[in-house]
């Protein structure tokens, strides 16, 4: 596998990760018995997980359409999407 497929992997599975944590924030935010605090809380999660997948997304979008990307950026975004993800989902469980 040569690297430009590597990093073509990587944003697909950030974009997916990051959309996967917005649906959870959102989720948690529409829970009517959480305090207002938290459910803002989980809103203001939710923007930023949806805004960086979008980043992804417009990463990927340029490596397919131009050849353009770079795989430590590409694998970079993909831990912190997956940290993230894990991080809602931990929290949302409590």
């Amino acid at each position: 596998m040569n690297s430009y497929t590597l990093a073509l992997y990587a944003l697909l599975l950030a974009t997916l990760a990051q959309s996967g944590a917005s649906w959870l924030c959102v989720q948690r935010f529409l829970c009517r018995d959480a305090p207002r605090l938290h459910r803002h809380a989980w809103l203001a999660f939710a923007f930023s997980a949806i805004l960086l997948a979008l980043l992804h997304g417009h990463s990927l979008e340029l490596a397919l359409r131009t050849g353009l990307y770079d795989l430590r950026q590409a694998l970079l975004g993909t831990l912190i999407a997956v940290f993230f993800a894990l991080g809602s989902f931990g929290l949302s469980r409590r």
